[in-house]
């Protein structure tokens, strides 16, 4: 059951509508878990059970985790919690990805080696909601959680709907709590909500649904087409998997918001980031903090010497980046964006000793936007320029490190970047390169967004002004809604 489509609009119309009809807050609880179930329970019923058993696994091991026990045993509930986790993500999304691996490498050093596949579906949201359920053990473990003995509460923190199959990843500490007190419709921000989804819907249903052809097209069979092809073909899949993932994350903030409860902000404008770190913590923050929290900061982060300090961090782009498939395509991916947030870390740190030394050598106090070479300041326009660049080249980066995620394999995405880093190809079709342009206003609505201009606008408006401009608007988007089932790129992960 997608955001988008007719059904899912008729079916959080009756949840909406019961849910603020109910009287008592745990009357709601019960009625949003139940919908909830339903909602999983649509794409296949069979995989509620390995849901269910999740939350109950990570409930009694929080409970126990949660008690005055021995570090012993407390290690052993903590192994539970991960074994299970980590079990059943390995065995549904990486069983097959490791054992053709393992094929392949002993293939390699002149061994015959069989092993048998199994032809297993991977569970809608499985990465994400283990990362939730892992991340509520790890916080009661290390003292940062205590645990929660409703466990009502806690079968609906790891199934709440809206953010159940593609986040964003919630934390317990942040979710928990909203569920203690009670729900007022009269707090909700329903304008806001109302706004925020239709944003959502127009990026995913308009915008990126549409961008899909293109990007099939070309990335089935790059060799066929023109180098100027190859980057209307790479920019439509970088435009295609921001509005198609921020999309959906708008319109689960938004469904949960009007539900009375508060989801993290997971996109915060990445393509607009000038260098890769801030690409980082502006890009599917959920995860990005998770990572950072809870495999980083555990492997020493940067608390060790600079070696220990690279390594943790490739660990983790490495890690995050099988996390989001089951192929080395994946893996490559997060290696490049490691060894660019690497490369950044050690350009930073040689600025910074630069810039120490020089205000210690001559005893002036650091200035804004100061040269480093003098007393002179720099002027606005060129600090400005300066953050210019940063932001095309981290743009340019992040597009070449998408051919790697999106390719179909190793072979084709070599030839994708031959094409679009180098501009050789030996293909002579055309992808319709006149449909460039259409990144520009796309660009410049998306600036203009990012710069505040179309922030509140809607909130001073009487109510039947705002209703009759919001009927106006949809009516207008419909008929650029494709027909046929798109689902949301990051329900494969």
């Amino acid at each position: 059951m997608l955001f988008t489509e007719f059904r899912f609009l008729i079916f959080f119309l009756i949840v909406f509508s019961i849910c603020w009809g109910l009287p008592k807050n745990s009357q709601r609880k019960v009625w949003l878990l139940l919908c909830s179930y339903i909602f999983y329970g649509a794409w296949d019923w069979r995989f509620m059970s390995l849901i269910f058993a999740s939350t109950v696994i990570d409930y009694i091991a929080g409970l126990m985790l949660g008690q005055d026990l021995p570090k012993r045993q407390r290690k052993a509930w903590l192994l539970v919690s991960l074994v299970a986790n980590l079990g059943f993500l390995g065995f549904f999304k990486y069983y097959n990805f490791f054992i053709d691996s393992a094929a392949s490498f002993l293939g390699f050093l002149g061994l015959s080696a069989s092993f048998k596949t199994l032809d297993v579906i991977l569970p809608v949201g499985i990465s994400f909601y283990t990362f939730q359920t892992l991340s509520y053990s790890l916080d009661i473990y290390w003292g940062k959680l205590k645990a929660n003995k409703n466990f009502l509460d806690f079968a609906l923190y790891v199934s709440f709907f809206p953010q159940l199959v593609a986040g964003p990843i919630v934390r317990a500490s942040d979710f928990l709590v909203q569920l203690k007190e009670s729900r007022r419709f009269d707090r909700v921000d329903v304008r806001g909500y109302l706004m925020l989804f239709l944003v959502g819907f127009i990026k995913k249903a308009c915008i990126s649904d549409n961008l899909a052809p293109t990007v099939d097209r070309y990335f089935n069979n790059p060799d066929a087409y023109t180098a100027v092809s190859s980057w209307l073909g790479v920019l439509s899949y970088t435009t295609q998997i921001y509005c198609d993932f921020s999309g959906y994350s708008d319109m689960a903030i938004a469904c949960a918001g009007l539900l009375g409860y508060q989801l993290c902000l997971n996109f915060n404008f990445p393509y607009f980031a000038s260098n890769i770190s801030q690409f980082w913590r502006r890009w599917n923050i959920s995860l990005s903090n998770w990572l950072r929290d809870y495999l980083y900061i555990p492997l020493g982060g940067n608390r060790q010497n600079a070696i220990l300090t690279y390594r943790n961090l490739m660990a983790t782009m490495l890690l995050g980046g099988l996390w989001h498939g089951a192929a080395w395509n994946f893996v490559l991916w997060g290696g490049l964006h490691g060894f660019a947030l690497a490369v950044h870390r050690l350009w930073s740190q040689g600025v910074s000793q630069w810039a120490i030394s020089y205000f210690h050598r001559t005893g002036d106090k650091p200035k804004k936007h100061s040269t480093l070479a003098g007393d002179r300041e720099l002027s606005p326009r060129f600090w400005n320029i300066g953050k210019l660049v940063g932001c095309l080249l981290t743009f340019y980066w992040v597009c070449i490190t998408w051919i790697f995620f999106r390719a179909t394999d190793l072979a084709s995405a070599l030839a994708v970047v031959r094409s679009f880093v180098f501009f050789d190809s030996p293909g002579t079709q055309d992808l319709g390169v006149g449909a460039l342009w259409i990144f520009i206003p796309l660009a410049i609505v998306h600036w203009v967004a990012y710069r505040g201009g179309l922030s509140h606008w809607w909130r001073r408006i009487p109510a039947w002004s705002f209703a009759g401009i919001y009927g106006v608007v949809v009516a207008l988007v419909v008929p650029f809604v494709p027909l046929g089932y798109t689902p949301f790129i990051y329900f494969q992960f």
